[in-house]
């Protein structure tokens, strides 16, 4: 990760409905190109006897290819792409987050403001994910600790909005790698 993500306003209802068009066209992209070549392989390779099924799992696995390629080069810079690339931006940055929370949490206990800072975007992040998920209960047990912890950064004189996330943070507190001897 090596971008600043900021958090941004979304609809819950169309950033589900907008993510289920994008998983169903990506779903139809890979069935439709997977059974195309699994039918290619086996009518140019496949024995008129039976037993092609080496020649079916090679076309279903092309299939995988070509879909990835087809995502990764088009799909990807589709504006119907915007809703699951921003979830995926999400996801992405509260994970860089929770591999690093055993430090993140030591830090907000020493009152380190750096940590502050990232256990409060983690706080907001992860509520926005549960509201566009539709993840009622998740987001009423995270709320009590959110709220807590805002209260420690506004006295300690620190910003409570977090809408942001840079990647030195997250280098400041990754702990020391330990040398081999």
């Amino acid at each position: 990760m090596s971008d600043i993500f900021t958090l941004e306003s979304r609809d819950p209802e169309h950033y589900r409905q907008a993510t289920r068009k994008s998983n169903m066209i990506i779903m139809l992209t890979f069935a439709l190109v997977a059974m195309a070549l699994a039918t290619l392989s086996v009518r140019v390779f496949g024995s008129p006897e039976g037993g092609n099924f080496v020649w079916n799992l090679g076309g279903v696995l092309a299939g995988v290819l070509v879909t990835t390629a087809i995502f990764k080069l088009y799909y990807w810079h589709q504006p119907w792409m915007d809703e699951a690339k921003y979830g995926w931006q999400l996801k992405r940055s509260l994970m860089s987050v929770t591999n690093i929370l055993h430090e993140v949490k030591a830090g907000v206990e020493r009152d380190n403001p750096t940590a502050m800072r990232v256990m409060r975007f983690y706080h907001q992040g992860l509520e926005q994910m549960y509201r566009l998920e539709n993840n009622q209960s998740e987001l009423h047990d995270l709320q009590q600790e959110s709220a807590s912890h805002r209260d420690k950064m506004l006295a300690q004189g620190l910003e409570p909005e977090q809408p942001s996330l840079d990647p030195r943070w997250i280098e400041q507190l990754k702990p020391a790698k330990k040398s081999k001897r």
